[in-house]
């Protein structure tokens, strides 16, 4: 479904991705693991448009987006979730959820998905009508996934979706995830928290300093020498 080879992106003079390659299965669900500063949120980043690659390709269904605006790689089925949430703070849950739909037009499919959704998250339901930005980090990490699906996406990248949330709602979130995965949807996800990442997964790819240099099974990762030490304390 998606094929990146040779990626270069630079932020001025620095090089924050070093000529990646890596590829995603339909269905499956892909980690990218590594330290703060590896370039992993850069490599989200430059698939959803948000960041113009200096050089490579990114082919999604056979096709080169790497020159694609945002809007039209949301168009073509890539849902961006970003690190932080990024909801919008002083609109309602149920208009969060509406903005993530933004460029459908088949209100009657907008408002099924959405009914889907609050049964999903029965706490968003409850709080449909409450500005997004009084809510708990756990409550608007919720929205922030379910306005991602809100857009029907083909692939749906996760950025650090466990960050700053309590032990109980970081597995509920890493529950949801696994399920958008049962449910069909491709997923790449960004995660520091590690083990909980590779447990998940498929496949893993772990990035060091703007370079891929591992990669393969969750299963197996989680017993390499080499992330056991760096990323999972032992």
């Amino acid at each position: 479904m998606l094929e990146i080879s040779n990626l270069v992106c630079r932020y001025g003079k620095v090089e924050a991705i070093k000529g990646i390659s890596l590829s995603i299965k339909k269905g499956q669900l892909v980690a990218l693991i590594g330290a703060n500063g590896a370039g992993k949120s850069t490599t989200l980043r430059s698939i959803s448009g948000v960041l113009s690659p200096t050089s490579g390709r990114i082919m999604f269904e056979g096709q080169d987006i790497a020159r694609c605006s945002a809007r039209e790689i949301l168009m073509r089925g890539i849902a961006h979730c970003p690190e932080g949430r990024r909801i919008f703070p002083d609109m309602t849950v149920e208009e969060n959820l509406d903005m993530g739909a933004y460029l459908r037009s088949d209100i009657e499919g907008m408002n099924a998905d959405k009914d889907r959704i609050f049964t999903q998250f029965p706490r968003l339901a409850e709080r449909r009508r409450q500005v997004a930005g009084t809510m708990s980090g756990g409550e608007q990490q919720m929205l922030a996934i379910g306005r991602a699906i809100m857009s029907r996406p083909k692939l749906v990248m996760f950025d650090e979706p466990s960050l700053g949330l309590a032990p109980n709602i970081v597995e509920q979130v890493f529950e949801i995830i696994d399920g958008i995965r049962q449910a069909g949807t491709t997923v790449l996800m960004v995660e520091q928290n590690a083990y909980s990442a590779l447990d998940l997964c498929d496949h893993a790819y772990l990035m060091e300093a703007g370079s891929i240099v591992l990669s393969g099974k969750g299963s197996e990762l989680i017993d390499n020498d080499h992330i056991r030490q760096a990323y999972l304390g032992g």
